[in-house]
């Protein structure tokens, strides 16, 4: 399958009623009446080619559910996407909408699980259900070096990849800041730049630039 064929394969999916009852019948915040919004699975973006991988979790309801593009117009793309700036993996530093001109550098940005869920929680038979588009994704990115996940379920579900490949994976557990070296990937742990995170202080800006940046020196990216 294709690089444009898994994409289409992904818009396409309703194998998750849940989901798709979920992002048809929630009510519109009034700040973006009037939009049209998304409301279909979410592809990844970015290189595929690169040598970087991030994986979030799901797209917000109000971020990429609505913009049509992962990480988009919500406060943790905020974050992420200013944070990726800063070391020099994105064009710009902001992500709002899929006409802003935004390009990752080296680097390709995908979800665990391509629908908004509600309350941001998966079931585990959505994660399985989406889990072969995440993986063809990875296969398809035959320079990658390093991957960063975003939270625990996104760490979870990378690592229930490289079991499937038949990697040893015993004791890979999630941690902020951890690594593991597997099938000659460094794997990264972080805590999810969710507005919970952020606002508490369990994720900093400086701690999780400085984790991107000894990401970026590993996997060689050449970009300034």
């Amino acid at each position: 399958m294709s690089y444009n064929e898994l994409n289409k394969s992904i818009v396409d999916c309703r194998k998750c009623k849940r989901l798709v009852d979920y992002r048809n019948t929630r009510e519109i915040p009034a700040r973006y009446s009037g939009e049209e919004y998304w409301n279909k699975p979410i592809t990844g973006y970015g290189d595929i080619n690169g040598k970087i991988l991030v994986v979030g979790l799901a797209p917000a309801f109000n971020g990429g559910n609505r913009t049509g593009r992962i990480f988009t117009g919500d406060h943790s793309s905020d974050f992420l996407i200013s944070s990726l700036y800063e070391v020099g993996l994105t064009s710009i530093p902001t992500s709002e909408n899929r006409n802003d001109g935004l390009k990752y550098k080296d680097m390709y940005i995908t979800l665990a699980l391509k629908c908004a869920p509600p309350d941001n929680k998966p079931l585990n038979v959505e994660l399985d259900n989406c889990s072969s588009y995440m993986y063809r994704e990875i296969d398809q990115m035959k320079n990658i070096r390093a991957i960063v996940c975003l939270g625990k379920i996104a760490f979870d579900a990378v690592i229930k990849y490289y079991k499937s490949r038949g990697a040893n994976t015993k004791n890979m557990k999630f941690g902020h800041g951890v690594y593991y070296d597997i099938s000659g990937v460094r794997l990264y742990g972080s805590y999810h730049p969710s507005p919970r995170n952020v606002n508490t202080g369990l994720l900093k800006k400086e701690d999780f630039i400085s984790l991107l940046r000894s990401v970026k020196e590993y996997a060689g990216s050449n970009y300034p």
